[in-house]
């Protein structure tokens, strides 16, 4: 059996928009990881920080509800950036089954060596403001209707 370059089969690879997204993902991770090297931070690492550098004090409910993440995946990332000196996790006076996660005077100083990066990976992107805006408005388009199911 040979393989034939059929772009317009619905099972092509250049068809598919999940390997589209899975591929720019993948390049975006990449990028990421050369820029958040210096910070010693992991993307998911990043955006947990981007959330607390909005709001300083909030509770794993919360952080994980912006990011999409469950508690799960969301305890193990805190735990590193706690070790790390970057938070401070501790329970809610007011409800001890809710934990608070707040930063950490080293936590908030990263913040300004952080504020280079989105720039970076923009200009890395080759996209015009307009482009990038439009772009993500999409994705955020396309996330709220899988969401819908």
């Amino acid at each position: 059996m040979t393989m034939t370059e059929d772009t317009d089969s619905p099972l092509a690879l250049d068809s598919q928009l999940c390997f589209a997204l899975y591929s720019t993902q993948l390049a975006m991770n990449k990028l990421y990881r050369h820029l958040l090297q210096e910070l010693g931070l992991t993307y998911p690492q990043y955006l947990t920080m981007l959330v607390l550098w909005q709001q300083e004090k909030q509770t794993v409910s919360a952080i994980g509800e912006q990011l999409h993440l469950d508690s799960a995946t969301l305890t193990p990332l805190l735990k590193r950036l706690e070790k790390a000196g970057l938070i401070i996790r501790k329970r809610a006076r007011h409800d001890e089954r809710q934990v608070e996660v707040t930063l950490t005077d080293q936590g908030r100083h990263l913040r300004s060596q952080a504020e280079s990066i989105p720039h970076s990976a923009r200009c890395a992107s080759h996209l015009t403001m307009e482009e990038a805006r439009e772009l993500k408005q999409a994705l955020h388009h396309l996330r709220r209707g899988l969401d819908m199911g």
